[in-house]
Parts: structure tokens; sequence; C-alpha cells
């Protein structure tokens, strides 16, 4: 998973930049775009240099969490760099971008709220630190999220842009609320049930983008259920559904892997879906059926998938919701969206993913006060 943005002044943010064996999942596997010939954070590197104003200088980079498919690791990787920094994920970036600032959740220590230890899945933690050792010797800045209303940590750097602001969300198995409240959802139920390694997908960084009236909604993998110690039934999502708010264009939470509740949906009321996928089990029945169910909201709404193979289609019967779907995403593009000064209107656009020309297969425009 990765994304990149690029701010009406041209500040840049890459916000993940994963790594994983998905070849590796046999049949589970999805098309590996553009090819093998490349791990995917060099992939992802010449992506931005294509795209960014500023060509290989990226003003920040953001880590939502501590998975692989999001951080890179030290098991899946394209060598291994002096001083023991695997070529994966942010590990293998920093080798093509010139990073300004990076941020992440809880470094330097990875301890909030629980430690997780070097070898954490397939050393994503022991990698990281390495490549922030490397990074900080180049001299990029290395900085802990805060999770606090009027953050300015995300504001624009070269110029100030008015209607633009990034909200904090979530971070840390925390939620910022409306009113600056910061609610820990969390704390009991990890002093009571005490997990070994509790789910790593509700401590994501969560974001919202606004541009005028223009909104957009992204928090990494954030995601869970348990029972608590009295038998009710917890869903961080519907947690997340008390502060999100509306947003034009939403990114799916954990892939869409058995996530996107309804009572996130009907705060969200989103227009557009967008996913990362990298598996088949991404996007599955029941998400594909939240996201589509009008009873939850009424309106249109179209569903952006990185990538969307026959495989998952008709064997995993997802077919009932297909409609919704944009098809030039059935064999892969990237997704754009553009947002003009004062966000009354936004255009999404498919560009071809199987090679690098960047063409594009499709382009949609929308009002924002209708969705």
């Amino acid at each position: 998973e990765s994304m990149f943005f690029i701010y009406p002044d041209g500040t840049s943010l890459l916000v993940d930049c994963g790594d994983h064996n998905a070849e590796g999942r046999g049949k589970l596997a999805i098309p590996i775009l553009p090819s093998l010939a490349r791990h995917s954070g060099e992939w992802i590197a010449r992506y931005v240099r294509r795209v960014n104003p500023n060509g290989r200088k990226v003003d920040r980079a953001l880590l939502t969490h501590y998975h692989s498919d999001h951080a890179g690791n030290s098991v899946h990787h394209a060598g291994k760099a002096e001083g023991g920094r695997a070529l994966s994920g942010f590990g293998q970036l920093i080798d093509f971008l010139d990073i300004g600032t990076m941020i992440d959740r809880a470094m330097p220590d990875f301890a909030d709220p629980v430690p997780r230890a070097d070898g954490f899945d397939s050393g994503v933690i022991a990698n990281l630190k390495a490549t922030y050792a490397e990074m900080k010797r180049r001299g990029t800045t290395l900085e802990r999220f805060r999770l606090e209303r009027g953050s300015t940590q995300l504001d624009p750097l070269h110029a100030k842009v008015d209607g633009f602001r990034v909200v904090p969300l979530c971070a840390n198995g925390r939620l910022l609320m409306p009113d600056g409240k910061v609610i820990d959802l969390y704390r009991d139920w990890l002093a009571s049930a005490k997990p070994q390694e509790p789910n790593e997908n509700p401590f994501s960084i969560g974001l919202r983008f606004e541009y005028g009236k223009f909104r957009f909604y992204a928090a990494g993998d954030f995601s869970d259920r348990h029972v608590n110690a009295d038998g009710s039934r917890f869903e961080a999502e519907d947690e997340m559904a008390k502060t999100c708010g509306p947003c034009q264009v939403a990114k799916v939470n954990h892939h869409g892997y058995h996530s996107m509740s309804d009572r996130l949906l009907a705060a969200l009321k989103s227009r557009v879906y967008i996913a990362c996928m990298w598996d088949q089990l991404h996007m599955t029945r029941d998400t594909m059926r939240n996201l589509a169910n009008r009873g939850t909201y009424p309106g249109e709404r179209m569903i952006f998938p990185g990538i969307f193979p026959k495989e998952r289609r008709l064997e995993d019967q997802v077919e009932p919701w297909i409609g919704d779907v944009e098809p030039t995403t059935f064999d892969g593009a990237h997704v754009v969206i553009d947002v003009p000064p004062g966000g009354k209107t936004y255009s999404l656009y498919a560009l071809e993913a199987r090679d690098e020309s960047m063409k594009v297969r499709a382009a949609y425009r929308f009002d924002s006060e209708e969705g």
C-alpha cells in the first residue's frame, strides 16, 4: 500500500510504502504490476518521480502502522545495504527518494500502546530502526505523529493555502473527537485481556484532508473487532464513525478485508471509494456488500480498487455488486484524485498501471455538494 499527495502549494506527502511476498500467495496472488522486475519500494519511487514537482525530493513521508505491506520488512527484500538495512519498503525507497521529514505513530521506542519487538511481522521493526538511522544520517527529520486538535504537523510548507488543512483522526488506538477530546479505545481492553500480540491495524494513523468543500478520508488499516469482558461486541470502525465526518472520497480501510462497517459508511456518505489491493482476499464479499448498500445511505457510489481481477470478481462471488466498480481497474490502475481550488468539484482518473506510460484509461468529474 502506498499513496502520494501533492498539496496545492506543491508540498508532497508519501503515505506508506509497503513490500510483501504477494507472489508467494499462490492462488490468492493477484497480478504484480507493472512486473516482478523491481520490488515495490523502487516502483513507488519511480511513480513519485514522474509526478512530483520536486522530483526525488519529498517533503514528508508518513507510516500509518507497523505492518510489512505498509512499511517493508527484513525478510522479503531486494538485498541488504551496509549496516543491515533490508531493501524493502521504506528501506528501499530512501535510495531513490530524498525524504525531508519522516513521521510514524510511535517512534522512537515503538511501544505505544504496546511494545513491538524487532522481529514483529517479519522484522518490520528491526528494518525500520535501521532505515530510520540511515534516514537521520542523510538529514531526514524524524517525528512522532501528533494526535491533537489544530495540529500543524502536516500543513503546507511552501505557501499558505486557503481552505486546505489535514485533520488528524486517530493513532495508537486513540480517536480525536470533533471537540478536541482524545478517546483511548484500547486502554481498558489491553489492561484486562493482556493480549500477547494485539492487532496492529486499529493503531493506524488516520487523516481527513480538506480543501474547500472537498473531504478525503484515509486511515491505513483501521479496523478491529473483539468481545469485551462484559460480553459486548466492540467494533473499531463504529467508533471512527463518531469523528470522521462526511467525505466525498474515502480510502477503504484494511484493503477491504472484512472492513467498512455500516455505521462508518453512514457517517462517511462517500460518493467514491478507493482501495489499495495486493491479494485475492481483499475487497471481501461482505465489504463489497456494505459499500454498495443503498440502505446505509442513499445515492450513487463508485468503487475504485487498484486491481480487481477475474478470480476476485467471479470465483469469490462479488458479481452482484460489480456494477459499482470502475471496470478499468479490473486489470490494474493507478487512481488519481484531482481537486481544483475551492473544492466545489473533483475529478478521478484511472491511469495505466500495467506499465509506466501513465495513459489515462478513464476519467470522471463530480460535484462536491452532490457527494
